[in-house]
């Protein structure tokens, strides 16, 4: 029914699609908060509805795995009874209007947004940004997948990630502002500035611009970018209200994003004077189960703030934490299986479903990272995927396997100049000829 609404392999929250292990449902996490009791409901609904298997995503949102024919109604209910689902929609909401906002709330924060005393809070913005596109039964017609980046600043933050729409905080004296960017991250160049009041008007008018040049054939901004040209995009957005982009502005020339240290995901970090912070962790792969989402749940009203933040790089953050607490808190997080330290392999290395799960893998990523974990030079990041479609990093990894046949892959080192994953570094390898080569070879540019 939902696929004759609206034609799309997206999971989401009423939309569960077929998988090889059973149904998907994927939960968007505003800003990636998950409240502790929200997170006891995910928990019963994956064992009740599901496999009791979930994963963390590179969009900081959950899925829920191996959903059983029959029960995807059932397990929407539960979810949307639980607060997950969009503001305003509740059981009684017709699946139309359920999934169309559900979709449109693909607006992607730092895990610190509102936490660092340091950036401006995004968080405002963002639920501001939602509520406009939920309000326009036109953005209905957006792909589940179109997406928006805010960047406020924060010192870590997933600045590599690209996306539709990017804006990234700027202060210009007492004055707020966000650069502005397309089918693009903030680490590349912007396009313009807008005033902070002017964000909600020209996002609004570039969506309807965006729309008008689409077509039924495009789906993502680039395509636009490509068709068109980005002139003919902004002529259009000026066409559809109040368009306020600033295009000749000094800051822009001397525009600046680096990517965040990646130290900064795992571990104890001080935020505050006082020494508290945040504590951060990651299950293995992305993927955990429901007793273990229970045990952070508890573990987060006990010592955080009966929050968990969940990040873009399948890891989560406990916020909030005393200083005195931290060191319990990571000893516990050890023994509940997860990793809080980058110098683990398994919290290098990104693995997306594999072919347990999915048709279109064609192999075991999940089972081959973890031989690979086991031969994986220090410091060496790597990312295996099971097709084309990288659906388990959006960002481009230092090194990628993709997969040509079960346990075998062709090898690819990040190259700015090469599109893709980057530059062939050798074909067909088995996981033990990669972990050679991953050996042997620099990596292309520095760790973050």
């Amino acid at each position: 029914m939902l696929a004759a609404l609206r034609p799309s392999a997206c999971p989401g929250l009423v939309r569960v699609v077929a998988a090889r292990d059973g149904g998907l449902c994927r939960i968007r996490l505003a800003g990636g908060v998950l409240h502790a009791a929200q997170a006891r409901a995910l928990a019963d609904a994956a064992l009740a509805h599901a496999s009791g298997v979930l994963e963390l995503t590179n969009r900081a949102n959950m899925q829920i795995r191996g959903v059983r024919a029959g029960e995807e109604a059932a397990l929407s209910a539960a979810l949307i009874g639980a607060g997950l689902g969009p503001a305003g929609v509740d059981a009684t909401s017709a699946i139309e209007r359920a999934c169309a906002a559900d979709e449109l709330r693909n607006v992607m924060l730092s895990p610190l947004a509102g936490l660092d005393p340091a950036a401006c809070d995004t968080t405002t913005l963002a639920a501001a940004l939602i509520d406009m596109m939920q309000r326009e039964a036109r953005f209905a017609a957006l792909s589940p997948k179109f997406a928006l980046l805010i960047d406020g600043g924060e010192r870590m933050a997933m600045r590599e990630h690209p996306h539709d729409i990017w804006l990234a905080a700027q202060r210009h004296g007492a004055t707020l502002r966000f650069a502005a960017g397309l089918a693009g991250c903030p680490t590349e160049a912007p396009i313009g500035v807008l005033a902070a009041d002017d964000v909600c008007g020209s996002i609004r008018a570039l969506l309807h611009a965006f729309l008008d040049l689409a077509g039924a054939d495009i789906t993502r901004m680039r395509g636009v970018l490509v068709a068109h040209g980005l002139e003919a995009l902004l002529h259009r957005a000026q066409q559809h209200g109040k368009f306020s982009l600033m295009r000749d502005d000094a800051a822009l020339r001397t525009w600046r994003r680096d990517a965040s240290d990646a130290d900064l995901r795992l571990g104890a970090h001080a935020l505050h004077a006082d020494g508290s912070g945040y504590v951060g962790a990651q299950p293995a792969l992305g993927r955990l189960d429901a007793a273990t989402l229970h045990a952070l749940a508890a573990l987060a009203e006990a010592a955080g703030d009966a929050t968990l933040r969940i990040t873009p790089w399948q890891s989560l953050l406990l916020p909030n934490v005393a200083a005195r607490a931290m060191p319990a808190v990571l000893e516990h997080l050890r023994v509940l299986g997860l990793i809080g330290t980058r110098a683990a392999p398994l919290a290098r290395l990104i693995a997306c479903t594999g072919s347990t799960g999915c048709a279109k893998s064609r192999a075991d990523t999940k089972a081959d990272a973890q031989r690979l974990a086991a031969l994986l030079p220090a410091d060496a990041e790597a990312h295996l995927s099971g097709c084309e479609r990288s659906c388990a990093a959006a960002h481009r990894a230092p090194f990628t396997l993709l997969a040509q046949a079960p346990e075998h892959y062709d090898l690819y080192r990040r190259d700015d100049a090469a599109p893709g994953f980057g530059q062939l570094v050798a074909p067909n390898l088995t996981i033990e000829a990669a972990a050679q080569a991953i050996a042997r070879r620099p990596r292309s540019t520095p760790d973050v």
